[in-house]
């Protein structure tokens, strides 16, 4: 006990001359524990307040009852503050006697950020002086608390210069030093050297000024390794307002850290070849061309792999993804740091050459296609391919990322018309595909005056229940003489054109019309999800749904916009729009996520309620043992999400789902996407 009383006055210097009452929270608000003092001061002395909030504590002394309610109040703004905050709270005794109590409160996380605990310390500073016996006996309830700060927290004390002076036995367990080791040292013997100098500077102007700093570190071991603390370190002060000591209080929070990197990496590279993938390209070169606008040059090579179908349907796809990778190890062994090599998709590989002469990149490109010359080996077997390259050349075809992509993409396919091993370098006499284009463009414009266009309706099911709680709205191009054409072949054009305004405003009339006809027929109301382009985020969005639930007459609540990853690249400009339209009422979602640009300091920002994890990832959950999924899910239940699960297919995939506590699924498992015809024939069944 001595030494206790020993290593709290280390934490607070003399506790008689700071603490009144002091008591503990859980997270939910629930008194669990209170000295005596606290008793006596409250006159909770025969009240079981064991497991009771503050206002059902109020019920029985409700002389207290708007101290208690202040009390629940400031409880709330320490755990949105996430650090110790001090308050000055009063009461009337029943003899009139006002007492006013400086109160601090100390908030507890568990390792995922969730509310552990909160303690709450109050001083009367009505008076000058307690006595001895109340410090020992606060001293003595504390012991408890002091146990689960050390087994739950690392904790380190350092003097005013920074020299450690004592640690816990979790600070050593992270950091593989002994107390003998750290004690003396300061904590540079942890640097990782991940951190600026400037980091650390303006760590040591916060605290040296008396104030509470709050951050993440990268912390180097003993053994070498890296690990991750989130950190609050406290400075105690004496009457000038000069700190004397500080107290650092840590979480460990490596695996958090490495599940968000691993998402970010997953987010910019391939997952089969390890290459940067179509997202990383794009940011590359968009970052390259910004920089070098001026005096820059670049070649921009798309390949694609000739008939590489039929390899994936007559050798399989686990043969398929052996060939593309040893593609991907030639190029990348062949280029070396001559080029950058981006797996953009399937079996298109762009390769990138900076600052060469038009001679030279042609020289380039029949060195690259003399790699296909000889076979690929899998095992035993020999594989000859054969490949088609579209070039575009910055500046002169384009001096923006999708544009010479584009360009290079087209050149491609003319190169795929010449043969096999084909190199095709972008010329404005190119005009075959555009003409094509602009003949598909005329024909969509006209399929919106003829109203060509038809909804499709897939169901979503809640996991657990395995009922029907939603459907999600899925555009259908019903051509004179085309037939069926798929959205994939009409939507980019679309938002290309501009012509996906009316589109979506039809879309979204059509669908809200539907669901409250359903509804008129008595049946259930449902959920009706609705894509949204990010291409509309520029035009005038919010009115267009506003006008359209008016007109309707649909509850807002019952419509749910489903937008893209895209989005969260110009968050200043979405940010608002989407706080808009949550405004209204309609549910947001973020739709095939994981396949786009993820920013995750974004995601907690915005006003969404459901992550739809792309079905890629279903895909993949028998080859990673879905890892992928796993995290999305632990990502999106810490940010109060719901999750939806694209593309399900299997018994096996749902079982999957289920046991880690999936919202919502879709796909082919429960239902395929149903016309209308079909989508009543259910709905009046189920009904």
């Amino acid at each position: 006990m001595k030494d206790l009383v020993e290593e709290i006055k280390k934490l607070g210097g003399n506790m008689e001359e700071t603490i009144d009452f002091v008591y503990w929270k859980d997270g939910d608000g629930n008194w669990i524990e209170v000295n005596e003092s606290t008793e006596k001061i409250f006159e909770l002395n025969g009240v079981n307040y064991d497991g009771k909030t503050a206002s059902d504590i109020a019920h029985y002394v409700p002389n207290f009852k708007e101290f208690f309610d202040t009390c629940s109040i400031t409880d709330e703004q320490t755990w949105k503050n996430e650090k110790v905050t001090r308050f000055e709270e009063h009461f009337t005794e029943q003899n009139g006697n006002k007492r006013i109590f400086a109160v601090t409160k100390v908030p507890f996380y568990n390792q995922d950020g969730s509310r552990k605990a909160l303690l709450i310390i109050g001083k009367d500073i009505t008076k000058v002086t307690q006595n001895e016996a109340i410090l020992e006996k606060t001293i003595k309830e504390l012991a408890d608390f002091k146990f689960a700060l050390d087994q739950s927290s690392i904790v380190a004390i350092t003097n005013n210069k920074g020299k450690i002076t004592n640690v816990n036995d979790k600070f050593c367990e992270i950091s593989k030093y002994s107390k003998e080791e750290l004690i003396g040292e300061d904590h540079r013997i942890l640097n990782s050297g991940h951190h600026p100098k400037s980091f650390f500077k303006n760590m040591w102007k916060t605290i040296g000024s008396g104030k509470v700093w709050i951050g993440e570190i990268k912390n180097r071991a003993k053994d070498g390794s890296f690990y991750w603390v989130k950190t609050t370190i406290i400075p105690f002060v004496n009457s000038n307002n000069i700190p004397y000591q500080y107290i650092a209080i840590r979480q460990d929070i490596t695996e958090q850290k490495e599940i968000a990197e691993q998402i970010l990496y997953n987010a910019y590279h391939d997952n089969l070849t390890g290459l940067r993938n179509r997202h990383g390209f794009r940011e590359d070169i968009s970052d390259w061309i910004e920089e070098n606008r001026e005096t820059g040059k670049m070649a921009v090579f798309f390949l694609d792999l000739n008939r590489f179908k039929y390899i994936n349907d007559t050798l399989g796809h686990n043969v398929g993804d052996q060939i593309l990778k040893a593609v991907s190890n030639r190029l990348y062994n062949h280029l070396n740091e001559k080029a950058d090599l981006y797996r953009f998709g399937g079996d298109e590989f762009i390769i990138v050459v900076k600052n060469h002469s038009v001679e030279e990149v042609e020289q380039f490109a029949k060195d690259i296609m003399s790699l296909f010359l000889d076979p690929f080996y899998i095992g035993k077997e020999r594989h000859y391919l054969t490949s088609s390259f579209g070039v575009s050349l910055f500046p002169r075809d384009g001096q923006d990322f999708d544009t010479l992509i584009k360009k290079a993409d087209t050149a491609m396919y003319l190169a795929k018309e010449k043969g096999h091993n084909a190199v095709q370098f972008y010329t404005v006499e190119m005009s075959e595909n555009m003409k094509k284009t602009m003949k598909l463009e005329k024909a969509l414009r006209q399929a919106i005056d003829q109203e060509q266009f038809i909804l499709y309706y897939q169901p979503q099911i809640d996991v657990k229940t395995q009922k029907m709680i939603g459907v999600e709205a899925l555009i259908r191009w019903e051509h004179p003489t085309l037939g069926m054409v798929p959205p994939n072949e009409f939507i980019p054009l679309a938002e290309e054109t501009g012509l996906i305004t009316p589109i979506t405003e039809w879309v979204l009339r059509t669908a809200c019309r539907q669901s409250c006809k359903w509804q008129e027929e008595g049946i259930k109301p449902l959920r009706m999800g609705v894509n949204i382009s990010p291409y509309l985020f520029k035009a005038n969005l919010v009115n267009m749904v506003k006008q359209i639930l008016d007109d309707t007459g649909l509850d807002p609540s019952y419509l749910e916009l489903e937008i893209t990853e895209s989005i969260m690249q110009a968050a200043e400009i979405t940010t608002p729009i989407l706080n808009q339209l949550k405004s209204l009422g309609v549910r947001l979602s973020i739709d095939d996520f994981g396949t786009g640009y993820s920013s995750l300091a974004f995601l907690r920002y915005f006003p969404i309620e459901s992550l739809k994890i792309d079905r890629s990832f279903i895909d993949e959950i028998e080859k990673d043992n879905g890892v992928i999924v796993k995290t999305i899910i632990d990502m999106a239940t810490h940010l109060n999400l719901n999750v939806v699960a694209e593309g399900i297919e299997t018994k096996e995939q749902l079982d999957f789902l289920s046991e880690l506590d999936c919202d919502e699924g879709q796909g082919y498992l429960f239902s395929r996407p149903l016309p209308i015809s079909q989508m009543d024939e259910l709905l009046h069944k189920m009904n």
